[in-house]
């Protein structure tokens, strides 16, 4: 008697349609299949082929795109006891689970709808993101990407996808031309996936803000989510029916010292607004400590003369507009109930 053969075999057809192609060696084996049988449906001119080691493709030709993303992640994954997670009832197919293991770098980008990351059958190998000290290494169309904690996937397509800031990360991390770089990072902003202050961030993490083409990339892409935040700010002042503001000025007091610039200014409620879209950045954290107190500072200043100060960043201002322009509200209300402001000169910017 085979002792890998299961008493009761369960049968292909619960199995999904992409999942009744491609299987692991230990799937195969809880179905009924021997090692013996899965050798010879592998020789020359079968129908099957192994594509990794351990996961089989059961048709003789090229995989698809969905059945490669399977593949990696069927090698990677942390697979469970024996192969395949509890047997389903007859009207419902077994859905693959991955453990451990998911799509990260230009094939994540691409399954996040990214028009700059390169089509999934171009690509020669797909980065797997897998905890560092799983016991790994890259084959045939897999990379292992290694990580000390697994973010929360998204499911794309029934695949386990990292997060668009991490799957950036590990593009980049690979990526020597400054212009694929600048296109991905600017699609990620442009595209609603991402603020630019998280994109620096994984950046930041990863150690890729000593690469020259990296930190120019990065600076479009801080340009670009500034123009962004501040288109937002326009239409927030204009869809929510706010007084119009004097915009991008300079403040000084008579005769005295700049007081320094703001995105917003109400004249008349002395209420100033500014957008705060910093970035912290690997090597640069004294530069942002600075520019954080210089911030601070300012604010501390136009208070002391009367003047109340709305800070708003890009995120805020992306994903709960209405709460910011009710923020803005009060404080223009509240400035008939305040000592009047200090005389200040405003100036353009």
């Amino acid at each position: 008697m085979n002792h890998n053969t299961p008493l009761s075999p369960r049968p292909l057809r619960h199995l999904s349609e992409v999942h009744r192609r491609v299987m692991t060696a230990a799937q195969l084996r809880s179905h009924g299949v021997p090692a013996a049988e899965m050798n010879e449906q592998c020789r020359s001119g079968g129908p099957w082929q192994q594509i990794l080691p351990g996961v089989f493709l059961l048709h003789p030709g090229p995989p698809t795109s969905e059945e490669r993303l399977h593949a990696v992640l069927m090698y990677a994954a942390r697979e469970s006891s024996p192969g395949v997670p509890s047997q389903p009832g007859a009207d419902e197919p077994h859905r693959p689970v991955y453990a451990e293991a998911m799509i990260t770098g230009l094939a994540a980008l691409n399954l996040h709808g990214f028009s700059a990351a390169p089509p999934l059958l171009s690509l020669d190998r797909i980065d797997v993101l897998v905890p560092r000290l799983r016991r790994l290494r890259s084959t045939g169309c897999v990379r292992i990407v290694r990580t000390s904690a697994l973010p929360t996937p998204q499911q794309v397509i029934g695949v386990p996808v990292a997060p668009v800031p991490r799957a950036l990360a590990d593009a980049v991390a690979d990526l020597a031309d400054a212009g694929a770089v600048r296109r991905l990072l600017t699609e990620a902003v442009r595209g609603r996936h991402c603020e630019p202050a998280v994109v620096v961030r994984e950046l930041t993490n990863a150690k890729l803000l000593s690469r020259p083409h990296v930190v120019d990339a990065v600076d479009s892409l801080l340009a670009e989510g500034r123009a962004i935040a501040e288109d937002r700010l326009y239409r927030m002042v204009r869809e929510y029916g706010l007084p119009d503001p004097v915009w991008n000025v300079d403040l000084r007091l008579p005769g005295g010292p700049h007081l320094g610039g703001l995105d917003a200014y109400w004249p008349e409620q002395a209420v100033a607004l500014e957008l705060d879209t910093r970035a912290p950045r690997q090597g640069h954290r004294q530069d942002d400590d600075g520019l954080w107190s210089e911030y601070a500072r300012k604010r501390e200043h136009l208070e002391r003369l009367g003047i109340t100060v709305v800070h708003v960043t890009p995120k805020k201002l992306r994903d709960s507009m209405e709460q910011q322009a009710t923020v803005v509200r009060t404080a223009l209300m509240a400035s008939a109930d305040r000592d009047p402001a200090a005389y200040v000169v405003v100036l353009p910017r």
